[in-house]
């Protein structure tokens, strides 16, 4: 599949990444210590829903449109106040018509001591990133394939940090490259946090990212799953998942009350699911 972040903005897999995304990041916020945030595939940081990529697919009608005037629990709301002032500050005027990407929404919540390290591949993107941030001091754009930065970023001088990993799965062999960089990643640097974004669209594959991921020989990784339809017998775009190595303590509660919220707002047909399930640590069954 194409996953070009411009495509998709704003769509339910976008709501649930970035919920989560900012989950890790208001956590980070916990101590004073500063932090880093490396986003690997990045994006152009900012995307505009009347666009032609945008309005070709309509995504995020079905996404970010939905949760912004939901009555939400207070639990819920709380959890997910963050991640939704960061998406309306990107439109001041309270009108739905553009979307922040990821470098953008942590960028929202950093503190004055903590650092974004940003990478885009794609030339024109790149420039539009590099744009969007000049002369912001706090954060550092650079052009390289984000497979690259798995090892030559890492570990940052903060020794605090979270790394994202969204790729947008336009190769084949994606689901390979992800697994493998998280290995490379995590002997380089053990102690960060990783957040690997997937798509769930060909079962076989997710399966067998999983069981890689499970027998990797890294602890403690989740991965939670978030399904808008039931399962199909040809492959489509039926959820989103995310891995996060080294989750907060506070994470797996919190999911309990976001993702339930969120499912009942998202959900497209009746029988599809969401879970947050441990592929390695203590909480694995025995």
């Amino acid at each position: 599949m194409n996953y070009r972040h411009a495509y998709h903005a704003g769509n339910f897999a976008d709501v649930v990444k970035h919920a989560v995304l900012a989950r890790l990041v208001e956590y980070l916020k916990q101590k004073d210590k500063a932090f880093r945030v490396i986003d690997t595939h990045a994006g152009i940081g900012l995307y505009d829903l009347s666009s032609e990529e945008a309005q070709k697919t309509g995504e995020w009608h079905g996404g970010i449109s939905k949760l912004l005037d939901a009555k939400l629990s207070p639990e819920a709301e709380a959890l997910l106040a963050p991640y939704l002032e960061a998406v309306r500050s990107a439109d001041p005027e309270g009108e739905v018509s553009a979307y922040p990407g990821s470098p953008l929404i942590v960028r929202r919540l950093l503190r004055k001591q903590d650092r974004l390290s940003v990478i885009e591949l794609h030339p024109e993107d790149f420039q539009v990133l590099k744009n969007l941030f000049a002369e912001d001091f706090q954060v550092r754009v650079t052009e390289l394939d984000g497979w690259l930065a798995l090892g030559a970023h890492l570990p940052p001088k903060e020794k605090r940090g979270l790394v994202l990993v969204d790729p947008p799965f336009e190769k084949e062999g994606e689901f390979e490259r992800l697994a493998d960089g998280l290995v490379r990643a995590h002997r380089r640097w053990p102690g960060g946090i990783y957040a690997l974004w997937y798509p769930i669209k060909d079962r076989k594959t997710v399966a067998a990212f999983r069981e890689a991921l499970a027998e990797a020989g890294i602890p403690k990784v989740m991965d939670i799953r978030f399904e808008v339809r039931r399962p199909s017998r040809e492959p489509r775009f039926d959820g989103t998942g995310m891995i996060v190595v080294n989750p907060p303590f506070t994470l797996e509660k919190e999911l309990k009350v976001l993702l339930p919220a969120l499912h009942a707002l998202l959900a497209e047909e009746k029988g599809a699911a969401w879970s947050v399930e441990w592929l390695a640590g203590e909480s694995v069954p025995a």
